[in-house]
C-alpha cells in the first residue's frame, strides 16, 4: 500500500506561508491543517494573522480557532489532533497541506514520536508548578538531575516549564527521548518545503505586517480578550503582538514602543524559525524573488 503525500509548507513568520498552502490546495485538491500554534486559540485572529474568510471558505481548513485561550495545547495532544486529521483527509482521497512554522508541532507530525501516557496528572502538575514557585526554576532542574540526569542534561536550567513536562514524563515512565532517536514518521511521503526569502525584505514585510494588524482591529482583539477575562498567566496571551499590547493598555508604555516592540520581537522570532528549520536535511528551500507570483512559487513546489 502507497503511502499517503502530506505537504508541509513552513519559513518564517510574515513570509507568506497561508497564501502558498491556498493557492497550492487549489491545484492538488488540498485541505489545509493548521501547525501554528496561536492560530489554535479563539478569538486571536488579527494578531495571529489566520486566513481569511474568503480562503477558508474555498479551500477546507483545519484545527484553526479550536480551544479557548486558556486551553494548554500539548505538544502530545496537537499529534494526536494533527495525525487523526491527516488520516481523515487522506480517506476521503484529497491532500493534506500543514502550514505553519511552530517547530516542536512540526517534530510531531514529521518524526515518529511517542507521547504514550503523557496526559499526566493534573494534580501533580499543580503540585509541582507550585514547587518551581516557591524553590525556582534551578531548584526544580536539580531535582529532574536526581531523577533523569540525561533529560535534564537537555533541558536549561532556567526553563521552568519543560523541567516540570520532564519530571512528569519520567514519573510515568516516558523518559523525553532526544530527536536523533527519533526516525521519521513511516505512515507518509512528507514534501516538505521552507519558504525564505531575502532578509531585508522579510523584515519589511513583517514591518509593514504590523501596521496592517494594527489596522485590522488588534488593540480592540486584544481589550475583547482581556474583558473576557483572559490575562498574561495565560500562555497564549504571551504570544508576540498579545503581551506588547496588554502592557500598552496596562499604561506601561505609549503604542509607539508597543508597536517597536511587536516589530523586534517578530524579527527575532522570524531569525529564531529560520534556525530551526535549518535542522532538517530533508528540507527543500524555497527562495522567493521580488515580484515573484504566488502561482511561480507554487510551480516550483509542484515540481520538485
Amino acid at each position: 500500500m502507497s503511502k499517503g503525500t502530506v505537504y508541509i509548507i513552513s519559513g518564517p513568520t510574515a513570509v507568506g506561508k497561508s497564501l502558498v498552502a491556498f493557492y497550492l490546495a487549489k491545484r492538488v485538491r488540498g485541505e489545509i491543517i493548521n501547525c501554528d500554534s496561536v492560530q489554535l486559540y479563539k478569538y486571536m485572529d488579527v494578531g495571529s494573522a489566520k486566513p481569511d474568510e474568503h480562503e477558508m471558505s474555498v479551500v477546507r481548513h483545519h484545527l484553526y480557532s479550536i480551544v479557548e485561550p486558556d486551553y494548554n495545547m500539548t505538544v502530545a495532544t496537537y499529534q494526536k489532533l494533527a495525525l487523526a486529521v491527516i488520516d481523515d483527509v487522506l480517506a476521503r482521497g484529497k491532500t493534506p497541506i500543514v502550514c505553519g512554522g511552530t517547530g516542536l508541532y512540526l517534530n510531531s507530525i514529521l518524526y515518529d514520536m511517542s507521547f504514550a501516557g503523557s496526559r499526566g496528572d493534573s494534580e501533580r502538575r499543580l503540585e509541582l508548578e507550585r514547587m518551581a514557585e516557591e524553590n525556582g526554576s534551578e531548584y526544580m532542574h536539580q531535582y529532574l538531575n536526581a531523577l533523569d540526569p540525561e533529560s535534564a542534561s537537555r533541558i536549561h536550567p532556567n526553563n521552568a516549564r519543560k523541567i516540570i513536562r520532564a519530571i512528569e514524563a519520567y514519573e510515568l515512565g516516558n523518559g523525553i527521548k532526544d530527536l536523533s532517536e527519533c526516525p521519521l514518521n513511516p505512515d507518509y511521503d512528507f514534501k516538505f518545503f521552507a519558504l525564505n526569502m531575502e532578509r531585508g525584505w522579510l523584515y519589511d514585510r513583517i514591518n509593514r505586517r504590523v501596521h496592517k494588524l494594527l489596522d485590522d482591529g488588534l488593540i480592540d482583539e486584544v481589550k475583547g480578550l482581556l474583558k473576557r477575562g483572559y490575562t498574561l498567566e495565560n500562555p497564549s496571551m504571551k504570544a508576540i503582538g498579545y503581551k506588547e499590547i496588554v502592557g500598552y493598555l496596562k499604561g506601561e508604555y505609549d503604542l509607539y514602543d508597543a508597536v517597536d516592540d511587536i516589530k523586534k520581537n517578530t524579527r527575532h522570532y522570524a531569525k529564531r524559525q529560520l534556525t530551526w528549520l535549518r535542522r532538517y536535511d530533508f528540507v527543500n528551500w524555497i527562495e522567493i524573488s521580488k515580484g515573484e507570483s504566488v502561482g511561480a512559487v507554487v510551480d516550483r513546489i509542484l515540481a520538485q
